[in-house]
Order: structure tokens, then sequence, then C-alpha cells
């Protein structure tokens, strides 16, 4: 039996992860965003209503990350299949936790439970990422894939997304001052060529992060975690960001860089404990520069999106 109507969540995560520029994520385990679909025979899509946020998006559905998803998907649903939608907000805009990702994600699953046939995780990761674009710019998966499959992802541009195994040791603390960050001019800054020895060292970062990763082994993720590439550019738009990121590595991080676009700073760690005190003096660390913040501590290995009604 099918139904008409279902409701998903889907969780924040942290886009890039330092090493994977646009093709490397991962889930925490925090409140997300929450979008409830109604299938209906117009052939359509409508956002009915945007709740969570005291700012207003666009209620058009091409120009919302979740609204254009529910459109990509449409290519896959029988004809005259409509979709009206609910969108609530749990992720901040610009924190760079993945928030226009968890909408667009969310908005598919739930669509997809409405279907007597439902669509492949291939297809509800290209729809959502097609949803990513309208708040990006580009149509890039790195928080997409994640919060879609949960757990640490590679998020190719074609084909569909591959999970990476990370042991259930490895946490990550996120924490996030209260400021915004577009992800359009966190990108602007990227702009201007790079030289072919900073892409090789970003190469080897990431082959030995992912190596860490397939192994367990926490001394080849510390070799690799780093950021050789995005972090310098964008460094300049955290005030605070240098004493944030020596406040993870005092507390023994295995590497800390920008979550996604920012403005939020991640750090890997070989235990909770150690995520948890890192978050609190990566805190401080950013009061000391006049701003508060709040932080997430969660497992690398986190949930993806489900349904939950």
């Amino acid at each position: 039996m099918t139904r008409e109507r279902a409701t998903a969540t889907a969780p924040p995560s942290v886009g890039n992860v330092a090493v994977g520029f646009d093709v490397l994520g991962h889930a925490l385990d925090s409140c997300g965003d929450t979008v409830t679909v109604t299938r209906n025979t117009s052939g359509r899509v409508r956002i009915l209503e945007i709740s969570g946020l005291d700012l207003a998006l666009p209620l058009d559905a091409d120009a919302n990350t979740a609204g254009r998803a529910v459109i990509a998907l449409l290519e896959s649903c029988p004809r005259g299949t409509g979709f009206d939608v609910s969108i609530t907000k749990g992720i901040a805009l610009g924190s760079g936790m993945g928030g226009s990702a968890a909408s667009s994600v969310a908005a598919v699953v739930a669509a997809n439970a409405t279907l007597e046939t439902p669509c492949g995780i291939g297809t509800l990761y290209r729809a959502a990422v097609q949803g990513e674009s309208a708040a990006s710019g580009s149509a890039h998966g790195d928080n997409v894939a994640p919060s879609l499959l949960g757990g640490l992802v590679i998020a190719p541009r074609e084909g569909d997304p591959v999970a990476v195994p990370v042991p259930a040791w490895l946490h990550a603390a996120v924490v996030r001052p209260h400021f915004a960050l577009e992800t359009r001019a966190s990108r602007a800054v990227l702009g201007e060529p790079y030289p072919l020895h900073a892409f090789v060292e970003q190469s080897e970062a990431l082959a030995l992060t992912l190596a860490g990763c397939f192994t367990s082994d926490a001394r080849l993720m510390r070799r690799g975690l780093r950021d050789v590439l995005v972090e310098p550019r964008r460094a300049h738009l955290i005030p605070g960001f240098a004493k944030v990121k020596s406040a993870a590595l005092d507390c023994e991080a295995l590497g800390a860089s920008i979550s996604g676009g920012g403005p939020s700073v991640f750090g890997w760690f070989e235990s909770r404990a150690s995520a948890e005190r890192a978050a609190i003096a990566m805190r401080e660390a950013f009061r000391a520069s006049g701003i508060e913040s709040s932080a997430v501590v969660s497992a690398v290995a986190a949930p993806g999106a489900r349904v939950i009604a």
C-alpha cells in the first residue's frame, strides 16, 4: 500500500573534510531539517510553508533547495505526479553545516516514500544535488551524500555516492560561530589558479586520510587531515579561525579545518571525550575573539536521512 504523505529528516554534515573539496563529507548526529511532502496529481511542485527561521526563504519551488530537488525527482516519477512541500529548518543558514543539502535530501527522501515504485539511492542523490545548486550556485554533493547515506561518503560528479568505512572511535567536534557566511561568498575567494605542487600535496593528504579510515589507523589520519588549497584562502573570512584551529590541535585533534564553506570549524578526534574537551576549548577561542558559538560532538559514522512519519 502506498501513502500520499510522508515526513523525513536529514542531518547536518561537514563538507570537504579538509582534504576533499566538493567530493568528501560526513554526517553529524544532530538536529537536522525536516520536510513533509504530500503527493498529488497536479504535475508540479509547490512549497506551502517554511518554518524554523526568522528570515524568509523563497517559496518559488525552482529557487528553493528542497523544491528544486523534488522538481528534479519528478523526472523519475509517473506522469502527472505532483508534490506539496512543507519545510522545517533545524540547521542555521550560512553555517557551513550543510543546511541547504539537508533540506534537499529530506525532501527527496520524503517524496520517494510516497511513490508506488521508489527510486534508488543514485536517483535521490542526483536530484538532491540539483537542489543544492539553488543555494550554492553549483552542483556539488559533499554535503548531500553524507546527509543522505550517513557516515563518511565520497560524492562523485558521476555515478552513485561511495560510503567510506570509519572506526567507531572516530568523533568530530564542530563549533559554529553565531554569524552566517554565504556559500556563494565563500566560493568566490577560490577563483585564482593554484600551483601544481599544491594539488600534489592535497592529493597526498586525501590518500593518507582515506587510507587511515579504511585501516582504522589514527596515525595516517593525523598525517593526512589538512587543507593546503581552500583553507588558506577562506581563513580570513572567519574571525578567530587560527585560534580556534589551534585550540582543536592543542586538544590532540587528528586535524582541524573549516567545515564546508564556513564559518563552522571542525576537528577529528580519537574519542568522544577528546572531542567534547576540544569543543569547549574551541568555543573559548571564539569567545576570545568576541564571538559566541555553539558546538556539536558526533561520531563520524553518524546516521543519515530517514522517514519519520
